[in-house]
């Protein structure tokens, strides 16, 4: 009998999962037993185990795959996690409430279609944000506004060229600034291109075909043919009943391939469309010159076309293996390098598309010093950024209420948000000018005053009644209903876009200073960014102070409980506790108000502050469109005090970054950091690259294959192989649990009748189950226990919790919740002098009710093997 260990987030070491110790008189355990893999995932057992134990322990490594050796690869982790905001957008996929149980029979105008769709383009979206900031870099702040030789000088490089002769006319500093975002992009490109490795990873077939020509002696037909024959690769019977029970679930190169096209070539197109829209705004063109920026302003518009189609279309949503890029990739690949010759060659004029020098309407240098030239103005951006960004924000937010409305009331709810974002550019046309025949807007009226109540239609899609399913529970077990009201791709999604925009203002903020080299002495700054990061800085600060006020909530809604948890331990025992004992309640008793905490308020406090950082967006949205800065060049009273609050949070924006980075890298050096981030962090990487493909890789798209070939190809070896097992006990503590169901739902039938399912520290009911329904919800976790149920009706699955754990509980679909006792004691006995520990999280396997549960399945097993056949006599 083997127990096969998978560890969780925290990368225990293989030895420390088997339990090994040091031997008598020595400083260390011994080394385990590498029997299959290499030294990034691999399997290892003890190196004094025997074949006649009654249960043999094999411990899978995968932590390697996130975390690996220290220096270079925490140093590239670090990189990994500045592209977390992809990485939260990715996973709001696969929130969707109403995901069908075969993903082949979803149809694009579904509930869950549609959904699908809007995240994939919210995900596209997030592409361009990240491109326009790099454009605004290269293009505004060094291309545009970079003009005196002492700011060129900031930057690394010998860059004093943009500055005079050639290269310093019309808008040549514009096409060498867009070197930046192409760069990047193209350097982006190749990291997502060589870590398709991820995804082309497929399980063994644990023997060979039947076409095979089979062992000499070996049985081709009859009774005696033996089991572990290509039946082990059946599939189970009947449509599936979880999408993870998908044969291509773990295998999307050719999706992720073709997704990278997409994303990459609309990250070009709006690194293009900023200078030669601000080119052909400021210079229409006119005769020869229009039959090349109009063509190729159609080339760049036909980009973003066709990724918007394509992106509802089953050739890129449905994942098939190592599948080719297709038509669709070539022609937005060939597209988009006619725009971007074009808008080159528009960019190398000696002037404007009409003619008109373009150095006329660049700043001139010298405004920091002498701010009286027509030029020198406090809003000093390439023309027409802001409003691109403004617009940018907007659209997006829009995006968020559509996926959250959808997500949570089906098709009906998008007619809210579809009306305001058709509404916001008409209402814009009203206040231009543009729409004739209708009397001018009031001068008193603002249109950022019209923005709110439109943003405030839209979210009223968010608070219609949410569409059930015909077979959902009702009503559902306490703190196990959905997370957020079914709005959780929103939710999810919304974080990653405030780190986004977080993430790009903090970066324009830093790149900024760096330029100014400090005020000048009129006190105007050489290099300013666009108007809206100056909003960024506000609403950050802002952001901050209702995060402080959501964690003083936590902590008094946790000091509360911990009050709650020692009196009810304290009231225990009729018997006067000690003050040794007393202490310990208060230690026990901490840990039992973190388990309620996560498991019962968690949640909700999270839902509270995506509410209110919501306002704070529509707010935020409203004030970019009115195109007014924060507050003027020489605040005076209350203004100076919102300058003051602007600069700290611009200030906190551009260490930001570096912030992250440096979480990423401290997260598996640092026990505490590890617990706490290194849970989200393995969450999201767990999910495959579906939505947003230059997200981090997924680990899973590997460890699953690899655990499930391992798995069933121990159970398919023949009978008298040494190597052979008779059941396998597959134990998963914490993210472990996770894996190991997305292997069991993966396994064929006739692998599946001989595993017995232990999992501890789980959180497959109260987190994935609120947060991704689709998978683990109360309809998709009874897939997981009919897949371990005998024909007798027991289910082959037993789950260990504590009420000191903050990330484990009980789950609803397995055989039993066998609760684990935590400490085993107040105070030491049997002649130890130490304090029995509180494991909390950790050592589930150490504790007697493991060990008792694990020698009853063990015989459970064992029952369900057949006798050898004796001879006769």
């Amino acid at each position: 009998m083997l127990e096969l260990r998978v560890h969780g987030v925290s990368n225990t070491p293989p030895g420390q999962i088997l339990g090994l110790r040091p031997a008598p008189g020595a400083d260390a355990p011994p080394p385990p037993w590498l029997v299959a893999g290499g030294p990034v995932t691999g399997f290892y057992r003890s190196p004094v185990a025997e074949p006649a134990d009654p249960v043999v322990v094999e411990a899978y490594s995968w932590g390697q795959l996130t975390s690996g050796a220290r220096t270079a690869r925490d140093v590239e982790r670090a990189l990994w996690t500045l592209l977390l905001p992809f990485t939260l957008a990715n996973v709001a996929l696969h929130a969707r409430p109403s995901i069908p149980a075969d993903p082949g029979t979803e149809r694009w105008h579904s509930t869950s279609g549609i959904t699908a769709w809007l995240v994939r383009l919210f995900c596209l979206s997030l592409t361009g944000t990240f491109a326009l900031t790099l454009t605004a870099v290269g293009v505004d702040l060094v291309g545009w506004q970079c003009v005196d030789d002492e700011c060129l000088r900031r930057i690394p490089g010998p860059w004093e060229f943009l500055g005079r002769g050639w290269w310093s006319e019309g808008a040549r500093p514009l096409a060498v600034g867009l070197l930046v975002p192409l760069g990047v992009l193209a350097l982006l490109g190749l990291v997502s291109w060589r870590t398709y490795q991820y995804e082309a990873q497929m399980p063994a077939e644990p023997v060979p075909p039947p076409s095979d020509p089979q062992p000499v002696g070996a049985p081709t037909d009859g009774p005696d043919r033996p089991e572990a024959d290509a039946a082990a690769l059946e599939s189970p019977a009947g449509p599936p009943d979880n999408p993870l029970q998908d044969r291509t679930f773990w295998t999307g190169e050719g999706q992720l391939r073709r997704g990278a096209v997409l994303h990459l070539c609309t990250g070009v197109v709006v690194a293009a469309a900023v200078p030669l829209g601000a080119v052909l705004a400021v210079d229409p063109p006119r005769d020869g010159r229009a039959a090349v920026a109009w063509p190729t302003v159609a080339a760049l518009a036909a980009v973003v076309l066709v990724a918007v189609v394509a992106l509802a279309r089953p050739g890129l949503t449905r994942r098939a293996g190592a599948t080719p890029l297709g038509g669709w990739s070539v022609a937005v690949a060939v597209l988009t390098g006619a725009g971007l010759v074009g808008t080159v060659l528009i960019l190398l004029l000696p002037d404007g598309p009409a003619g008109t020098p373009l150095a006329d309407l660049r700043r001139v240098p010298g405004c920091a010093l002498h701010p009286v030239a027509p030029t020198c103005t406090a809003d000093r951006s390439l023309p027409g950024l802001d409003w691109i960004v403004a617009w940018l924000g907007t659209g997006q937010l829009l995006l968020l209420i559509a996926i959250g409305s959808v997500a949570r009331s089906g098709r009906r709810a998008l007619a809210a948000p579809a009306a305001a974002a058709l509404l916001l550019p008409l209402v814009f046309a009203w206040f231009t000018g543009w729409l004739p025949g209708l009397p001018p807007a009031p001068a008193a009226l603002e249109f950022w005053t019209v923005v709110v109540p439109v943003v405030a239609l839209a979210a009223t899609g968010l608070l219609l009644p949410r569409v059930g399913s015909p077979t959902e529970r009702q009503p559902p077990e306490p703190h196990t209903d959905l997370a957020w009201g079914g709005r959780a791709p929103a939710v999810i999604a919304g974080f990653g876009w405030m780190l986004c925009v977080s993430y790009s203002a903090g970066l324009l903020y830093w790149v900024t200073g760096r330029l100014d080299g400090g005020p000048a002495p009129r006190g105007l700054s050489p290099v300013v960014p666009p108007v809206p990061v100056l909003w960024a800085g506000l609403v950050f600060a802002v952001a901050l102070l209702v995060l402080a006020a959501t964690l003083a909530r936590a902590g008094l809604l946790y000091l509360r409980l911990r009050r709650h948890e020692y009196a009810a331990a304290t009231a225990r025992t009729d018997a006067p506790l000690s003050a040794h004992d007393l202490r310990r309640c208060r230690d026990v008793s901490a840990w039992r108000a973190l388990h309620r905490l996560v498991g019962e308020h968690a949640v909700r406090l999270v839902g509270c502050y995506a509410a209110v950082s919501a306002v704070l967006a529509t707010l935020g949205c409203a004030a970019l469109l009115s195109r007014d800065p924060p507050h003027p060049t020489r605040a005076t009273g209350g203004a100076a005090v919102v300058e003051w609050i602007s600069e700290v949070g611009g200030r906190l924006l551009g260490w930001l970054p570096v912030l992250i980075a440096t979480v990423g890298l401290l997260v598996y050096r640092n026990d505490l950091v590890r617990r706490s981030v290194g849970v989200v962090w393995d969450v999201g990487t767990f999910w495959p690259r579906t939505a947003h493909p230059l997200a981090p890789p997924s680990y899973a798209e590997r460890a699953v294959p690899e655990l499930q070939t391992r798995t069933a190809g121990l159970l398919a070896l023949a009978e008298h192989d040494p190597r052979g097992v008779d059941g396998i006990i597959l134990s998963g503590h914490s993210q472990g649990t996770v894996i190991c169901a997305a292997v069991i739902l993966q396994l064929p039938a006739r692998s599946r009748r001989r595993i017995w399912f232990l999992s501890y520290g789980c959180q497959l009911t109260r987190l994935y189950g609120r947060v991704f329904p689709g998978y683990f919800g109360p309809e998709r976790l009874p897939a997981l226990a009919e897949a371990l149920t005998t024909p007798g009706g027991r289910v082959r699955w037993t789950n260990f919790w504590r009420d000191t754990d903050p990330l484990g509980w009980p789950v609803t679909a397995g055989d039993r919740n066998v609760p684990v006792r935590d400490p085993e004691a107040l105070h030491p006995s049997d002649g130890e002098v130490a304090d029995p520990p509180i494991r909390n999280h950790s050592g589930y396997p150490e504790a007697p009710e493991f060990h008792r549960e694990r020698s009853r399945v063990a015989g459970l097993l064992r029952r369900g093997v057949p006798a050898p056949r004796r001879g006769p006599g």
